[in-house]
């Protein structure tokens, strides 16, 4: 699920121009998690990657604003067809969508024709038309347990997520070396600094984080998830474990609660370098242009959005439907 907006604006001139330009273009903005305060604010939906896409595949608007990063639009694109796609900054990619170039994994693909490939959303159009089926943070065991069990799993780019999966579902998977450059920053030894820092606060982890991190947590989720679990936890202050931009969020969320960001070994808090690439003034700036926009190929448009359909025909199902 996303969190639709409270409709908190920043006061500022700048937040009024993008709402009244919103309603001019019958435009809807998208903002994950990870953005920035003030574009959380002013966007019409908060969520993870699988509660965006939902919202992406329902939208009736005419213009996507899709502030996050550059995979993210793409999805947006591939399940809108006909539709314009912005991104606030074009150069807003992952390491794990640059860890995986479509030609390698054609390759290692061409290795093992029995090969079935479960793709990370965070990942290119390209490498998702390569694909059988994509899966979020917050589906990926899911998407795994209904992957069919005479064929040989490949899980590409995230070998902590795929890892965790594995430990989830007991299914062996051929995993790619790719990783969250923001995830693998935490440590086991900065983790258990912060926890005796403060002994009596749980922490929640975000699979995409080694395993020796993962070991330390009380709760392994996604960002979507971590609400849930945080609303419910009886703990006054919890210690988190993913991109800082989160934080916001829980604190809409779960007002009265402290929460901590876990800190690496070199700061006090961890932030993604291409999510706060997006800004207010760049959300306003595309919007008034209608650029940068996402474009691609009609060929790849069609392939990708097979396995993303996949997984949301997948998600919809319940969980007992597995085989």
């Amino acid at each position: 699920m996303t969190l639709p907006s409270d409709g908190t604006v920043a006061s500022s001139s700048l937040g009024r121009e993008i709402l009244a330009l919103k309603k001019r273009l019958n435009a809807v903005i998208l903002a994950h998690n990870y953005q920035v305060p003030e574009i959380q604010d002013v966007a019409d939906f908060v969520g993870d990657s699988l509660g965006l896409s939902q919202q992406a595949a329902m939208t009736s608007a005419d213009v996507i604003v899709f502030c996050g990063v550059h995979f993210m639009a793409e999805t947006a694109k591939i399940l809108n067809p006909g539709k314009v796609v912005v991104l606030p900054d074009a150069d807003a990619g992952c390491s794990l969508e640059e860890s995986c170039p479509a030609p390698r994994l054609k390759v290692l693909q061409d290795t093992n024709p029995n090969f079935y490939t479960i793709a990370y959303i965070n990942c290119s159009a390209e490498v998702k038309a390569l694909s059988d089926v994509i899966c979020t943070s917050g589906n990926a065991a899911k998407i795994v347990r209904h992957a069919p069990m005479d064929r040989d799993l490949l899980f590409v780019p995230d070998e902590n997520l795929g890892a965790w999966v594995t430990e989830q579902t007991g299914r062996p998977m051929t995993l790619w070396k790719g990783n969250c450059y923001v995830h693998v920053e935490w440590t086991h030894a900065a983790i258990t600094r912060i926890r005796r820092e403060h002994p009596g606060a749980p922490l929640v982890a975000h699979p995409e984080c080694t395993k020796a991190v993962r070991m330390l947590a009380d709760e392994v989720c996604s960002t979507e998830k971590m609400v849930t679990w945080c609303r419910k936890c009886p703990a006054d202050a919890i210690i988190i474990a993913t991109e800082a931009g989160m934080l916001h969020r829980l604190k809409k969320e779960c007002p009265g609660k402290l929460f901590i960001p876990a800190p690496t070994d070199h700061c006090r808090c961890n932030e993604c370098r291409y999510m706060k690439m997006n800004t207010l003034e760049k959300v306003l700036a595309c919007m008034q242009d209608l650029r940068p926009q996402i474009q691609l190929p009609r060929h790849v448009l069609e392939r990708a959005r097979l396995p993303i359909e996949r997984m949301l025909h997948v998600s919809s199902l319940p969980e007992d439907n597995a085989g």
